[in-house]
């Protein structure tokens, strides 16, 4: 018996989208997004995280300046923060905000263990989500929801598509919390710890870094071009109290990342070694910056080269 074909759809048939750039933070995060929010420990994710959290919930502009579009339940399973912290976390911001806690529609799952590898905790988690309908899913962090080799495709690969399902099930927004590797180089998409899927899967992507003391928020979309980096700083009251993040400047020009890094971030992450033609293609930089970039990098060690091509130094 031969299977049945799968439906299809004319293009002219798809319903067209009431907003043509539709937003859960605009400017932060699209709707109904998913995507990782990533950065080195102690830059503060958690915080943005409660934050973007706390506007979605309640319909207040996020780091007191990005609208929420599309305000909504917010479901939150912080693996790594004890119940009474987070709420002291969040009472913090809502004073700050002016809000009462009861005007918050946010949600904790307080199970001691989520594993999105394991087939009960999945149903569990799905059935979640069908129950509270919440506009976003917030998962801190990653590492802490399964047991998998992070630099195992196939293993990532499943748990993203099963993300990837619950999103479009249900059209929530899913963040994830992650980290980003402690010498990272090139592009940030490139630093995020693990198999390179984690980068190909998301529509959205804020990565939080810390230069000296100051912070920096950068962000990638998908289907909206990148936005000026922020800078955030990290402040409470005199008596330490309402700790919360804010925009701490206007935001400030991108600096242009050095040929070596983009370079040395291809040659980093492929499998095989990359012929000099692959980088021109893939960089678009001429032959002679390349050749330059590629000198320096093999004086420094941190490429060589083989008959087959270029990768990495050791």
């Amino acid at each position: 018996m031969s299977a049945p074909p799968f439906p299809t759809t004319h293009v002219a048939e798809i319903a067209a989208p009431l907003d043509p750039e539709p937003w859960l933070v605009r400017s932060l995060w699209p709707l109904a997004a998913v995507g990782l929010l990533a950065g080195p420990p102690k830059v503060t994710k958690t915080w943005l995280a409660l934050d973007m959290a706390i506007s979605v919930s309640s319909g207040t502009p996020c780091l007191g300046r990005f609208d929420v579009s599309t305000p909504g339940p917010v479901l939150l399973y912080l693996a790594e923060d004890s119940l009474p912290s987070v709420r002291l976390r969040v009472e913090g911001i809502c004073q700050h905000r002016g809000l009462d806690l009861a005007q918050v529609d946010l949600h904790f799952i307080t199970t001691p263990a989520l594993r999105l590898d394991r087939d009960d905790h999945k149903q569990r988690l799905f059935a979640t989500v069908e129950l509270m309908r919440p506009r976003l899913l917030l998962l801190d962090p990653l590492v802490r929801i399964h047991a998998c080799d992070e630099n195992d495709a196939g293993a990532v690969s499943a748990l993203l598509a099963t993300l990837r399902q619950l999103q479009r099930a249900h059209n929530v927004a899913i963040v994830l919390v992650h980290h980003t590797r402690k010498n990272g180089r090139g592009p940030q998409g490139y630093a995020l710890r693990g198999s390179g899927d984690l980068y190909a899967w998301g529509d959205a992507y804020a990565y939080l870094t810390r230069h000296d003391k100051a912070l920096r928020l950068s962000l990638e979309h998908r289907a909206h071009p990148p936005s000026e980096p922020m800078s955030l700083s990290l402040v409470s009251e005199a008596d330490g109290s309402r700790t919360r993040l804010e925009l701490a400047a206007p935001n400030s020009p991108t600096t242009e990342i050095p040929l070596e890094d983009l370079v040395l971030a291809e040659v980093s992450t492929a499998k095989s070694p990359v012929r000099r033609t692959h980088l021109r293609a893939r960089l678009k930089v001429n032959n002679q910056r390349l050749g330059l970039a590629l000198d320096k990098l093999l004086a420094e060690g941190r490429v060589r080269k083989d008959s087959q091509g270029w990768m990495a130094g050791r």
